[in-house]
């Protein structure tokens, strides 16, 4: 059983912004949804891109992610139906499937690709782009694959059942805890009249994505494949009601207030080293590179 009220004196956050996002195609043709772009980064810091991807025909996925490089952030990749295959320049090879993870730091590079693992059938998941602070972004890439039963969940007295990618919710501790960003990152199965409070501290910048349903937040509805910008006002807790069976993703950190310069897949603190990395990765350093697991 877990506390679902929020704590006398800390309000909710409001909806500051809602975003419906705009459909693309990244890879060979994947087509997605892309949630939170380069024009919200500074607002949303430490994350600098949501993907969402749900779709059963294979036309839209099969030829999924060929090998592209990454430089200066990680990217966390979560599933809810299909598999994915991951591989790295290192050799390392992980299979993600419905409710699995992978979590990977490129730090100072790496080369890999996720291809599906189906020709037929619903592909549907996340992926999040989360920044690395300066002193980091040259650390030696890593990785860790989360199968499903890794994943800690707990369910609320009201039924809503909560899975823990990474953080702290309601003392249970995620699947994966980093330093300096402290990303929480919960994925929220609600049924209908439930109501969920998750306490969130001052200064994390943080947002939903509904991807079932609507739920209300401080009195505004959030529908099927919208973002919800909570706003950063001193507020303690997102409170978040069911009208109908929802679910959402709820995802908070700790803004790192640096420089944010992206070209592509590399993500950087100043031009001078985007040319650096494009340098690095023409030479071959990418290829060498040895991915070690978390």
């Amino acid at each position: 059983m877990t506390d679902n009220t929020a704590l006398p004196g800390t309000p909710g956050r409001k909806v500051e912004q809602l975003v419906h996002g705009v459909q693309t195609a990244d890879g060979a043709g994947v087509r997605l949804t892309r949630v939170l772009n380069s024009d919200l980064q500074h607002r949303l810091d430490p994350y600098l891109m949501l993907d969402a991807f749900r779709n059963d025909n294979p036309d839209d996925y099969i030829g999924g992610f060929p090998n592209h490089p990454h430089r200066g952030f990680e990217t966390v990749t979560y599933m809810l139906a299909g598999r994915m295959r991951h591989l790295d320049s290192a050799g390392n090879e992980g299979l993600l499937g419905p409710g699995g993870a992978q979590w990977m730091i490129a730090g100072s590079g790496l080369i890999h690709s996720e291809l599906p693992e189906q020709e037929d059938g619903l592909m549907e998941g996340f992926q999040l782009w989360l920044n690395l602070p300066a002193k980091d972004k040259m650390t030696p890439p890593r990785y860790q694959d989360i199968q499903p039963d890794a994943i800690p969940e707990f369910t609320t007295g009201d039924g809503v059942r909560v899975r823990v990618i990474a953080g702290n919710s309601h003392g249970t501790e995620g699947a994966v805890q980093r330093p300096d960003t402290q990303p929480l990152y919960l994925d929220v199965h609600m049924p209908k009249g439930s109501r969920f409070v998750q306490p969130l501290e001052p200064g994390l910048n943080a947002f939903t994505y509904t991807y079932r349903g609507t739920v209300g937040i401080a009195g505004t509805p959030v529908p099927d494949r919208h973002m919800a910008i909570l706003a950063n006002d001193g507020a303690g807790s997102v409170i978040v009601e069911a009208p109908e069976d929802a679910r959402l993703l709820i995802v908070a950190g700790r803004p790192l207030n640096e420089p944010i310069v992206q070209y592509g897949p590399f993500v950087m603190n100043t031009p001078e080293q985007i040319q650096e990395a494009f340098r690095d990765y023409r030479a071959g350093a990418f290829d060498a590179a040895q991915v070690q697991s978390l």
